[in-house]
């Protein structure tokens, strides 16, 4: 078997694009990968434009060796995005080798070490007097059977100012804790928007909360920051869905400096990187709880992943399996009461509809921008 093409289709969502790769082969089967750095659609095509030429004629169940001569040809160490081009090959190629000998991902993966995957998702509004919607989103997925509600760091409109987020953050967190209750799980995502000083602050501030997670509090250019907060907050810790590869989570690994890794498949390496750093992780007692926003390709990878790896803490899980482009897309997984199942369909368990997704044209779009106010500029 022999690779004959390398195509990429980026869908777009309504919000958002999603990058859909297909790698085809001369007997007639395909695999099918995803790429993340959501908002820079055009860059990952046009690394995978520079790769396709490596890989045509390419025996596609070399997979390691593929990865290696994807990551190194260019004597440049990859980052974001030939890492989340890398991804969707190194994906699409693990699915067609469970097509070509018949058994679903996970078993190449080793097999199952759990039956099925606890999952979060996410929430979002406010809880204000006169407005509860943050609140009434949470009582309404725990009502759907789910066991975790995740929400992150309020921002207005396109302001964030920290002062003011940190108080009504906590505000939040507290309305949310009293209204699930002690047995639902409560993660918070601060997506990178603060200072260590305001991120200290804010974690000891909802420490009593109990947390099940305190998500990206700092920016991740720097992961030696982190020593700063391990030394100064005692929340758990998650970080790492911005890293291109383990490299750029060994800081945090290392050092035990998180207590769980927020690897992204599609950014990260795929499965052949994603299971390096998930045994990195597990001699340092950290689970992985994978960063999933994603689309139907990085859902279906996610629950294959999870499904095989020791140290799994949760899911991101931000739709239901089929919500999204359930004309292109079809999978073989099952949602019941806040987990996620795969069945034992070959490969990922996933079918590509290519005329369905022409209906799904890619749309040149920015994702929110976000600044203080007095106009500088702060992470989204």
């Amino acid at each position: 078997m022999k690779i004959t093409d390398v195509r990429c289709y980026p869908l777009w969502g309504g919000f958002r694009n999603y990058t859909i790769v297909v790698v085809d082969t001369d007997e007639g089967l395909y695999g099918l990968g995803e790429a993340g750095l959501t908002g820079r659609e055009l860059a990952i095509i046009g690394a995978i434009e520079h790769l396709k030429p490596l890989l045509i004629g390419q025996d596609p169940t070399r997979i390691e060796h593929l990865w290696q001569l994807l990551s190194r040809s260019a004597f440049f160490p990859h980052g974001k995005v030939l890492g989340s081009a890398i991804s969707a090959i190194d994906i699409a190629l693990w699915d067609l080798h469970g097509k070509a000998l018949g058994v679903p991902v996970y078993e190449l993966l080793g097999g199952r070490v759990r039956d099925k995957c606890i999952c979060y998702p996410h929430i979002s509004g406010r809880a204000i007097p006169g407005d509860m919607s943050l609140v009434e989103a949470a009582q309404r997925k725990v009502a759907e059977g789910w066991k975790f509600v995740r929400w992150h760091l309020p921002e207005e409109e396109d302001l964030l100012e920290p002062g003011a987020a940190i108080r009504r953050g906590i505000r939040e967190f507290q309305a949310v804790r009293e209204a699930v209750g002690d047995e639902i799980e409560v993660c918070i995502d601060l997506h990178t928007r603060l200072s260590p000083a305001d991120a200290i602050l804010y974690c000891r501030e909802v420490q009593p909360l109990r947390p099940y997670f305190v998500e990206d509090p700092i920016r991740s250019e720097s992961p030696q920051a982190y020593h700063l907060l391990r030394d100064k907050i005692d929340v758990p810790l998650a970080a790492g869905e911005q890293f291109a590869s383990k490299w750029e989570f060994r800081e945090l690994i290392d050092h035990d400096l998180i207590d769980y890794a927020r690897i992204d498949l599609c950014i990260a390496g795929g499965f052949t990187e994603a299971r390096k750093i998930a045994g990195w992780c597990e001699g340092h007692y950290i689970d992985i709880a994978v960063h999933n926003p994603l689309g139907p390709v990085a859902t279906s990878a996610c629950v294959h992943f999870n499904l095989a790896i020791p140290n799994f803490g949760v899911q991101e899980q931000a739709r239901l399996p089929g919500d999204l482009f359930p004309n292109v897309v079809h999978a073989d997984l099952t949602f019941v009461g806040g987990y996620i199942n795969a069945g034992d369909t070959p490969g990922l368990g996933l079918s590509f509809d290519r005329e369905a997704a022409a209906a799904y044209a890619f749309q040149m779009r920015e994702l929110p921008h976000l600044h203080r106010a007095d106009g500088g500029f702060t992470n989204w």
